[in-house]
């Protein structure tokens, strides 16, 4: 069992976040960063029958008229040089950016669809109390465009299903990216709109609080613009 949020933090890398609070509907309240993370209010998680058989993918997509599987609509929605698509739906030639670890791919078969809230992640947060048709709508969801992302098979299983707080893309330059991207919205099938994201990204994440860091780093960035 450990902590989850019960609300993500909005996907803003901003120095601050407006926050509503109950007084007029359109009063915001404007608090720090770290200070607004650190007011989300704490769930438990449990792994407790996990296994990724209980989230159905791939399935026949968003459109199953094309033939496709999701990971095949993700490949071609996200293809810098689109694929020929064959019969079946096999994709021939293309290109795509792994941006976790800044390589192009020139083959599909290099690719793998990561879904940038893990599997485990979301059973922890309450996709274990969903129905299998809930499950399976999270692991095969086009709707956001951050749920699904083609990443190079080393880097996705590098990844595994560890939040931020364990794993962080090899690429430096991408942990604001990577940090802020779930928490712009929860998977379909659990209790929380950001588990255990935020927090472990600006708390104790490899990047040493990635959120905090990249707020900070904005902050000081706009300073020096108005010097």
């Amino acid at each position: 069992m450990r902590p989850a949020l019960l609300r993500g933090l909005p996907a803003a890398l901003l120095t601050v976040l407006s926050l509503t609070t109950g007084t007029p509907a359109h009063a915001a309240e404007t608090v720090p960063l770290a200070e607004a993370v650190a007011s989300l209010p704490l769930a438990t998680e449990s792994r407790d029958g996990y296994t990724r058989e209980a989230f159905k993918h791939w399935n026949s997509g968003d459109d199953p008229a094309d033939g496709c599987t999701a990971r095949n609509e993700v490949l071609i929605t996200e293809a810098v040089a689109p694929p020929t698509v064959g019969p079946r739906c096999q994709l021939i030639g293309g290109t795509w950016w792994s941006y976790y670890d800044q390589t192009m791919v020139t083959s599909a078969s290099g690719l793998d669809i990561d879904h940038m809230v893990p599997l485990a992640e979301a059973w922890d947060s309450g996709a274990s109390a969903r129905t299998a048709q809930r499950r399976e709508a999270y692991a095969n969801d086009q709707g956001q465009e951050v749920s699904l992302v083609a990443v190079t098979a080393r880097s996705n299983r590098s990844k595994a299903d560890q939040d931020p707080a364990h794993w962080m893309p090899p690429a430096g330059d991408v942990h604001c990216r990577y940090a802020a991207e779930p928490a712009r919205g929860g998977p379909p099938g659990t209790t929380t709109s950001g588990p255990n994201w935020s927090r472990g990204a600006v708390d104790d994440g490899p990047a040493t609080g990635s959120l905090a860091w990249c707020a900070a780093s904005m902050h000081r960035s706009r300073h020096r613009g108005h010097r």
